[in-house]
């Protein structure tokens, strides 16, 4: 199947948005809203786990709700559940987000990350199967995906599009078997999909059990900035805002079928960014340059911590003209601004107030 372009600016065109308020999945929903060329109606489906938060969406609702912008609380992992809203909305684009997508709780609890990530990718596929006919060109599957479906890297050296996968904690075995699935559903079925397999995001809204908002939090609290082992494990760090139009141009524009790998080309020590995360905190909160370190504590390694991972990303940018637009020095100043801004935010984040934020906002609907 070869790039079958979907009509994006065709005002009847419904986008099924799996996790769409997490931290990427809202990104993106914020992204598409402001393009000129997006005409449709978004809906959202989250189950509204720890790292779901509405509150991320509110100016979104406030423009849209019920006329571009559909909210439904639905579990991926619930078929039925997941059958009524495609009989209720018959979308035309399904965007995969929806995952349990943190590395520690893969390990201290996988039963939830085999659950959303695999089960839940196949209850997506075989409605999407079920409801697109064969014959059924403008549709599409786009599965949102991780870099450590592939492993880990030596000192130098790059993943591509083609490395074997080599998976080495629950979380990326999990992530790993829903690419395959997605794969299966395309060569099996005919059903039209794309994956996207991403660096590690950074920017507004990511909960903060993150590297980067986690620092950040500790930072304003004064508290202890732990660090795995010694610090040496290298990232590869991208701004959401520039996987967001990754994944647009992909769904635009990108060969059925294929796997396209976003990065920001951008590799960082852990030891090294958290010192950089200190030096430009503490510029902004009027502190001394190294004032945030004497928080830096080393901590025991995570069990299976993959020491690199890097992407080569040739392949979206020579196909499809993507390039990343925030340099990561800008980007971060960004989001460090952007959590400084939105202290009541963070705060309701880790306190766990958020969750209120569901029931206030739509019991009376």
């Amino acid at each position: 199947m070869n790039k079958d372009k979907l009509d994006i600016k065709n005002p009847e065109l419904k986008i099924l948005v799996t996790g769409g308020a997490g931290f990427i999945g809202s990104n993106f929903i914020h992204f598409i809203f402001k393009l000129n060329d997006f005409k449709g109606k978004i809906i959202n489906v989250d189950k509204l786990t720890y790292s779901g938060n509405l509150e991320n969406l509110k100016e979104i609702d406030d423009k849209y709700s019920q006329t571009r912008y559909f909210f439904e609380k639905v579990d991926i992992c619930y078929y039925s559940a997941l059958k009524s809203i495609f009989n209720k909305y018959r979308p035309e684009i399904i965007i995969h987000f929806a995952a349990e997508s943190h590395v520690d709780r893969s390990i201290f609890g996988p039963s939830e990350f085999i659950q959303t990530n695999i089960i839940g990718t196949f209850n997506l596929l075989d409605l999407a199967r079920k409801y697109w006919t064969k014959s059924k060109k403008d549709v599409l599957f786009h599965h949102v995906s991780t870099d450590e479906v592939y492993g880990e890297l030596g000192d130098t050296g790059y993943f591509y599009e083609t490395t074997p996968y080599n998976p080495r904690s629950p979380y990326s075995a999990s992530k790993a078997s829903s690419d395959h699935l997605v794969k299966a559903y395309y060569h099996t079925y005919n059903i039209p999909i794309t994956i996207s397999n991403c660096s590690n995001n950074y920017g507004p809204y990511q909960f903060p059990e993150k590297l980067i908002p986690l620092m950040i939090n500790n930072i304003l609290e004064e508290k202890e900035l732990p660090v795995y082992g010694d610090g040496q494990n290298i990232r590869d760090w991208l701004y959401v805002e520039d996987h967001c139009k990754g994944i647009w141009e992909i769904i635009k524009c990108g060969t059925r079928g294929e796997t396209y790998n976003i990065g920001g080309e951008n590799e960082w020590k852990n030891i090294d960014l958290v010192n950089l995360l200190c030096e430009k905190a503490a510029k902004k909160l009027n502190k001394t340059k190294d004032y945030y370190k004497k928080l830096i504590t080393f901590v025991k390694d995570r069990e299976g911590h993959d020491k690199r991972y890097a992407l080569n990303c040739d392949k979206i940018k020579n196909e499809l003209n993507w390039e990343k637009k925030v340099d990561f020095d800008k980007g971060l100043e960004k989001t460090i601004q952007w959590y400084l801004d939105n202290k009541d935010w963070l705060q309701r984040i880790v306190s766990g107030d958020y969750r209120d934020y569901y029931n206030k906002m739509y019991k009376n609907r």
